[in-house]
């Protein structure tokens, strides 16, 4: 019965800390960039320079 007091208390634990490291990724602007997805299929990839 510890065990699983245990195991139910560290998972909790992780996930409390995967919830607060999104909110901060959320709060320093990692997920605003709106642009780039929606225009990066415009763009042609560069073509790889063949020495044969």
């Amino acid at each position: 019965m510890k065990v699983i007091l245990l195991l139910i208390i560290v998972s909790l634990l992780v996930a409390i800390g995967f919830l607060v490291a999104f909110f901060w990724a959320v709060g320093t602007g990692q997920y605003d960039d709106e642009v780039t997805p929606s225009i990066r299929i415009l763009f042609e990839d560069p073509k790889a320079s063949e020495d044969d």
